[in-house]
Parts: C-alpha cells; sequence; structure tokens
C-alpha cells in the first residue's frame, strides 16, 4: 500500500478542514461524515514518545485513506488523535455503521511502528446530509454530538445522528415546532444563578440560564430545548438570543444600581461563527453596554480541540475586554494542553467534584490541584454545585474565592435575584434560608 500522506502536517487542520466542506456542501449537499477519534491514544504518547506516537497517527491516516478510496472521500485531522472523513452521497444508518464496522474489521490487523505493534480501536460519530442547504459549521456540530455521544455509549463505540431526524416521536416534533414559536412569540426567559464570594458569602456575578415557559407544559430546562435546538438547527439562533438576553440583563440590573458580571455559555456553533465577534461588538453598541461585564464559558472538550479557529477566536472576544472561562473543568480529560495555548480568566471547577466531597480524597486533591492551575495561569477559580455547609468550609479551606450552588440559590427571574442582591444572603438549613428556596422553585 503506497502512502497517501508522507507527514501528518500535509492532513489538512480543522481549519482548512472546515472550509473544504463548506466548498464540498456548496457544490453538493448530498455528503456524509464521519469523525474518527483513535481510542486511548494518549497512552501510546506518553508511553513511548510524540515522534513514534506520529508515526502510528501517520499510519492510521494512511490506512484510512485506503480503505476508502473507493467512495472519493477526503480526510482531515480534526484535533490530535481525532480524524475526519467526508464521503460524497447520502449513506443511511445501515450503510454508515458498515463503514464503521469495516473500520474496525481492518484495524483488527496489528499496526509496527519500529519495535513495537499497536491494534487500533475507535469511537466514531457519523452524520449523514438529507437537506438541500447546510451550513458546513452545522454539519459538523452534528457529527461531534455523534462522536460525544459514541464516546459514553457503554457496549458500541459507533453513533448516529441525522439532520433531520425522522424517528422522533411526535412529542419531539411538537418541541420542535415549539421551539420556532417560543422565539417569536418571547416564550423564552433567562434565569440568573449568583456566584458568591465564598468568604464574605457577597454575590459577585451570575451565570445565565436559559428556561422556556412552555404554555402547556410550563417552566422546562435546557435540555429539552437544546435537544430541539440541534434536531432543528437552530444551536446558533438560540444561542444568539440567550447573548443578546444577557446584554438586556445587564442592563436592567444597572437600572436597579445592581452592577454584576454576566457569564453566558457559547455553544460550538458560535465558536466557529465568523462574525460572533461582530455580533458581541454590536450587542454592546446597540444595548450600551459595557464589555466587561459580560463573559463567555465554553465547555472543556471544546477548549480541547485547540484548533486554529478557537484559538483565534477566544483571543478576539478577550481583546474585546469579554472574560473568557472554562466551564466543567475536569470532567473526563485528562489531556492538559490546551492550557498552555488559550488565554482564560476563569475556571470553573465540574460541580461533580464538589457535590462528592465527602466520598473520596481525590474529589478534593482534583479541586486543589485545579487551584494550582489557576493560580499559574493568572486566572480566578470557581466552584460549581456547591450544596452545603460543609462543602463551602473545604473550599474555603483549599483557598477558593468564589462559587456557585443550591447552598446560596438555584437559578431564578431576574426580579427575584434583583431582591437577593439586596438582601443579606442566609446560608444552611435555617427557616429563612427554606423559605426563600422554596419560594424560588414555585
Amino acid at each position: 500500500m503506497k502512502p497517501v500522506h508522507d507527514s501528518l502536517r500535509t492532513l489538512p487542520n480543522r481549519h482548512i478542514f472546515l472550509e473544504q466542506i463548506d466548498v464540498m456542501l456548496k457544490r453538493n449537499p448530498h455528503h456524509s461524515m464521519l469523525l474518527i477519534d483513535v481510542v486511548r491514544f494518549s497512552d501510546v504518547s506518553s508511553s513511548f514518545g510524540y515522534e513514534l506516537g506520529d508515526e502510528l497517527l501517520l499510519t492510521i491516516a494512511n490506512r484510512i485513506s485506503y480503505l476508502f478510496t473507493g467512495h472519493h472521500a477526503h480526510l482531515g485531522r480534526i484535533s490530535g488523535d481525532i480524524f475526519g472523513l467526508v464521503i460524497p452521497g447520502k449513506f443511511s444508518q445501515v450503510q454508515l455503521q458498515r463503514f464503521y464496522i469495516h473500520l474496525i474489521e481492518h484495524f483488527k490487523t496489528p499496526i509496527a511502528v519500529g519495535d513495537h505493534s499497536f491494534i487500533a480501536d475507535f469511537n466514531v460519530g457519523a452524520v449523514s446530509n438529507e437537506e438541500s442547504e447546510i451550513a458546513a459549521s452545522q454539519f459538523f456540530t452534528r457529527v461531534e454530538a455523534a462522536l460525544k455521544q459514541a464516546k459514553q455509549n457503554r457496549y458500541d463505540n459507533f453513533c448516529y445522528m441525522s439532520l433531520v431526524d425522522k424517528t422522533d416521536n411526535s412529542r419531539s416534533i411538537t418541541l420542535k415546532a415549539d421551539l420556532k414559536r417560543a422565539l417569536s412569540h418571547h416564550e423564552l426567559e433567562i434565569y440568573y444563578q449568583p456566584k458568591v464570594n465564598l468568604r464574605t458569602l457577597e454575590i459577585v456575578g451570575a451565570e445565565c440560564l436559559l428556561r422556556w415557559n412552555h404554555p402547556l407544559d410550563g417552566v422546562l430546562f435546557p435540555g429539552a430545548l437544546i435537544e430541539a435546538a440541534e434536531s432543528y438547527n437552530m444551536m446558533n439562533e438560540m444561542g444568539y438570543w440567550v447573548l443578546e438576553a444577557a446584554f438586556k440583563g445587564v442592563k436592567e440590573l444597572a437600572a436597579a444600581n445592581v452592577r454584576l458580571k454576566l457569564s453566558v455559555n457559547m455553544s460550538p456553533t458560535q465558536l466557529y461563527d465568523p462574525h460572533f465577534v461582530d455580533q458581541l461588538a454590536e450587542f454592546a453598541r446597540v444595548h450600551e453596554i459595557d464589555l466587561g461585564q459580560i463573559e463567555i464559558e465554553l465547555t472543556e472538550d471544546v477548549a480541547l480541540s485547540n484548533s486554529f479557529v478557537v484559538t483565534s477566536q477566544l483571543t478576539q472576544i478577550r481583546a474585546l475586554g469579554v472574560s473568557v472561562a472554562i466551564d466543567d473543568f475536569g470532567k473526563g480529560y485528562s489531556n492538559l494542553a490546551y492550557m498552555r495555548n488559550i488565554e482564560l480568566d476563569t475556571i470553573k471547577v465540574d460541580k461533580t467534584f464538589v457535590m462528592e466531597l465527602s466520598e473520596s480524597p481525590i474529589n478534593r486533591a482534583v479541586i486543589e490541584a485545579s487551584k494550582l492551575i489557576a493560580t499559574a495561569a493568572g486566572c480566578e477559580l470557581v466552584a460549581e454545585g456547591i450544596e452545603n455547609i460543609h462543602q463551602l468550609h473545604v473550599l474555603r479551606e483549599i483557598g477558593v474565592m468564589e462559587g456557585q450552588g443550591f447552598l446560596f440559590s438555584p437559578a431564578i427571574p431576574i426580579n427575584d435575584f434583583i431582591r437577593l442582591t439586596q438582601q443579606e444572603l442566609i446560608v444552611g438549613n435555617s427557616h429563612a434560608r427554606l423559605s426563600q428556596v422554596g419560594n424560588a422553585v414555585e
């Protein structure tokens, strides 16, 4: 087998690959894509060195290219150990799963690199475009969601997601239609969960969380919203709605003499949107808001990609004066190399480590390590999921200065949040605290 690539550098990187996908989709929208993650590749690099690791990845890339030559497939390198494969044509779930089986069966033959032999295994996410028009960013976001699910599957390392989900039950279809109506009928609302100085119990900021005031089902949490938005390819539209709502929230809080920084979650679709930075500046101009009062949160799996697009976009965001935070820090990831290349203002420790502080000393060790990393990176550390006094005391001992969680308040509507900032914050199990929580939940 003659190698297709002599070096990993000849493979299109994530940025170039996305541009190439965009061109392909404009020429012919009917394409399918596989996102191929090499399982436990970091073990190879850490045990045998990066040079051998790169040689192994190059061999894998050439084998994948060879396997799909007959389909005129196009290969790119999305990140260190993840490859993207675009195949012209519309393929069913069964056909794409056969491609996956063909892939793993082929790689049961060991790969010889130097004096060592390796058997590669893969997590694979798959998507087939069944629409006439689709943006490359939406196409790619969907296949990333499929790969994420494939990694979480217990028995099968493959996941197929359709851009138009024809298997939805009637309730899901109704939710999708409702979401379009909700955007135009002002049914969406931002709730505010306070961020608190753990020493003084002063409210120093808030995270903006989306809620849906559904006319039949009442207040819905983000899960149903996100599922409907992803299925309808409306993540970008919904993301901008939330972002502008946060700007409006800053202005409404200022009218009540409350000046705080508000955090907004950023979707992967927005991260790859070339107009995102301009839209931030436009919202600030229209609503007359200081961009220093806005913080953008992105999840660690997005930051982990460490692509040119990610680093460039975040650099431009910070240049405007907007803060950048990593959410869910430490949740399922061990490769912290991205921390060297992305400038951050805040690290938010995943709530599972805080909520399970009493169950294992490892949870405390993770938070202590996160504190060291945050200090070295020159950024703040925020603890999520604080639910009891014991957790608060331990976090204070570690030196964590800020946190959020049910101990202080759940996410609440803006008028309730304003009242909360104007009174002494109560924690623990006092009658006043229980009454406060009860009113917020009702």
